[in-house]
């Protein structure tokens, strides 16, 4: 429980090895009522896995599981109250889209006269009125889509679970039915987790984000959070375009950090919970559309390169500047009469709370082994 909002599913040190893959690394994460949740990353992040844990399809190797705060491990699939939509609909090809949608109510028992009350209101809600006589085969990607949605929330599960749904669809019927499931979802008010490896989708959906790398929950934040502050450099570079340097902490002057990067000096302001040893490595983000140039070096900054080329793509303008250890900055602008010419040198900068200082990994894990040595836990 956070403030006033309620956890409607816990996950409490859960792990999960297949034989001596492990897959999900000791996590943690309680999922709010009438929120959209995205699991976001790569292919083999454990993304999926956890929706599965969830939903009862696969068992965790250690740590608690509850829904509505009871423990659902000994629950079945249909005993827990969740329902999972597949990237595959599932639909069954030999029923039409009426007797689709009833199954799970036609399991259990309900009367007939309610099985067709609730089909029809799943339909108008679904917009798919008419179509109850239909079969699968005669449906589009999208409208399969839709029937699947309307066959888990007729059971009125607390929780939906879905498992990349849209990754089947073409580009333009994607972003359409992203708006619809956000807009169903605030209609309904019912918990969505949802899975995918599309950042665009999982920033324009959802009111958290969990980003998972290699089994480990990286960063778990707003779309504005993940975007703007990001806390690792796996997150920074998964997450949209960033640029990333390398640097050395060379001194700290209030919260303004004085950097070294390869070809040249920076400045950054760190959080001020930040602290920092002398000589630190860290990694710096600067996303393209807030880094900045100029034909003269502006204070504190010493970055100069090249501009090698330019690249058009409708709304915005590209623009590729190389650096002399050859490392590409990307910069973008919506208006053509502020790009940098190709051909021309120029000096890069930002402004200080454009930036993003992240600890290194290999300095977190420096300090884990100089505790370990030290006996700390």
């Amino acid at each position: 429980m956070t403030g006033e909002r309620k956890a409607i599913v816990e996950i409490k040190n859960v792990n999960k090895i297949y034989a001596d893959n492990h897959v999900v690394h000791d996590l943690n994460l309680e999922i709010y009522e009438g929120e959209f949740l995205t699991m976001l990353g790569p292919s083999g992040c454990g993304k999926t896995t956890i929706l599965r844990m969830i939903g009862g399809f696969e068992e965790p190797s250690g740590g608690e599981i509850l829904v509505e705060g009871e423990n659902v491990e000994e629950k079945e699939p249909f005993e827990r109250n969740v329902n999972t939509v597949f990237q595959s609909y599932a639909l069954f090809p030999h029923l039409t889209i009426f007797k689709n949608i009833a199954y799970g109510l036609k399991m259990k028992k309900v009367p007939k006269e309610e099985i067709k009350k609730r089909v029809q209101e799943m339909l108008e809600l679904v917009q798919l009125n008419g179509y109850d006589k239909r079969y699968p085969s005669q449906l589009s990607g999208g409208q399969k889509q839709r029937v699947a949605i309307a066959r888990a929330l007729i059971n009125n599960p607390k929780v939906l679970l879905l498992d990349e749904p849209l990754g089947a669809l073409d580009l333009k019927l994607r972003k359409e039915m992203q708006l619809e499931l956000k807009n169903l979802q605030k209609k309904l008010g019912i918990t969505f987790v949802y899975v995918t490896h599309d950042q665009e989708e999982a920033l324009t959906m959802s009111d958290r984000i969990a980003v998972m790398n290699k089994g480990y929950l990286d960063q778990l934040d707003t779309p504005e959070g993940i975007y703007e502050k990001p806390r690792t450099k796996f997150v920074a570079d998964f997450i949209g375009e960033s640029n990333i340097f390398e640097a050395t902490v060379r001194k700290v002057k209030g919260n303004v950090a004085e950097l070294g990067i390869e070809v040249g000096d920076a400045l950054a302001r760190a959080d001020k919970e930040m602290t920092f040893e002398a000589m630190e490595m860290v990694h710096i983000c600067v996303r393209p559309e807030k880094m900045r140039f100029s034909k003269e070096a502006k204070e504190g900054f010493t970055l100069c390169g090249m501009v090698k080329e330019q690249i058009y793509v409708g709304n915005i303008i590209k623009s590729n500047v190389v650096l002399p250890n050859g490392q590409v900055v990307k910069l973008s602008r919506m208006d053509v009469d502020d790009v940098p010419k190709v051909g021309e040198f120029v000096s890069l900068y930002w402004n200080l709370e454009d930036v993003v200082i992240m600890k290194s990994r290999g300095h977190l894990i420096r300090n884990v082994i100089e505790n370990v040595k030290l006996g700390g836990n």
